[in-house]
């Protein structure tokens, strides 16, 4: 069998055997079983209310329960160890146990959910839980919660410190779950500290460099003159390389002799008249155009009087 299965299958007899365990020893105020498995066999530590009914007259009870795990669950030489609880109240399934007794009798659930949960805290618990879930008053289900003090939800501190219990209470019109979680009185919790007033706390001396330095020398040294910017007498200016110097007034002197020849020419281009000879090539080519323009028609009106002719 794997691992994984075999896991599965512990948890599955374990919670059977608490269910067994709860219905015979409902009277006696179960409380909880511990299982360990040991070379001579399963050892079984009962937690009860009144260990007197869980062995009864002579042992009788007991070898009943443990003729019962051999048959029904296949254990070999069980050995039941019975333990008195100490303090009840602070035991979460005696607890759920009370109230689905104290509901089936017919208390009120607030009354008997805040009875019960001042009991557990006045017997020193730092902080519980009492979930109620089913029909408590009417046709349609509900949750109701009680909390007191301070109480773990996740992680493994509510897997090891909180202490769980279960119980069903039967009503008229359905079932009520009732769930509790305790954490007992003295419980180490990871989010716990101490504060200790008498703790002696040593004294810390700042380390100096020397006799005459430190921070008052510091201060009373007087701060380095910075140089104004724009004084230009009180600012050097490094030597630079001949060949990395441009001329300035050469270069202003091509620029302004560049502009003044572009000027004159767009001067000398705006201002110069068109020329008589250009006027006189113009009349020649009109007088040109006119006299081919009369031989055009000449011609014409000469092939209109042949053709009147004929």
């Amino acid at each position: 069998m794997a691992d994984e299965h075999q896991f599965i299958e512990d948890g599955l007899r374990r919670s059977q055997i608490n269910e067994f365990f709860a219905d015979e020893l409902g009277r006696a105020g179960y409380g909880g079983m511990d299982v360990a498995k040991t070379p001579m066999g399963t050892q079984i530590v009962l937690k009860a209310e009144k260990p007197g009914m869980v062995i009864g007259k002579g042992g009788k009870n007991i070898r009943k329960i443990t003729t019962e795990l051999e048959d029904r669950f296949d254990m070999d030489d069980p050995q039941i160890d019975v333990q008195e609880v100490d303090e009840p109240d602070l035991n979460a399934q005696i607890v759920a146990d009370r109230l689905a007794n104290a509901l089936e009798r017919g208390w009120y659930f607030r009354k008997a959910g805040h009875t019960t949960i001042d009991r557990i805290m006045d017997a020193g618990a730092l902080g519980a839980e009492i979930v109620l879930s089913g029909k408590v008053t009417g046709a349609r289900s509900r949750v109701e919660k009680f909390n007191r003090g301070y109480i773990k939800h996740n992680g493994e501190p509510a897997e090891e410190v909180v202490d769980h219990g279960q119980g069903v209470a039967v009503m008229k019109l359905g079932t009520i779950g009732v769930n509790v979680k305790i954490i007992p009185p003295g419980a180490k919790l990871p989010d716990d500290f101490d504060v200790r007033e008498d703790a002696e706390v040593p004294e810390v001396e700042q380390a100096v460099a020397g006799d005459d330095e430190g921070v008052e020398a510091l201060l009373e040294e007087e701060p380095e003159e910075v140089p104004d910017a724009g004084a230009a007498d009180d600012v050097e200016v490094p030597d630079e390389d001949p060949a990395d110097v441009i001329d300035e007034e050469v270069v202003e002197e091509v620029v302004e002799e560049t502009q003044d020849t572009a000027t004159e020419a767009t001067d000398v281009a705006a201002e110069e008249p068109v020329g008589d000879a250009d006027a006189e090539d113009i009349d020649e080519l009109d007088e040109e155009i006119e006299s081919e323009a009369a031989d055009l028609v000449a011609e014409m009106e000469a092939a209109d009087d042949e053709e009147e002719d004929e």
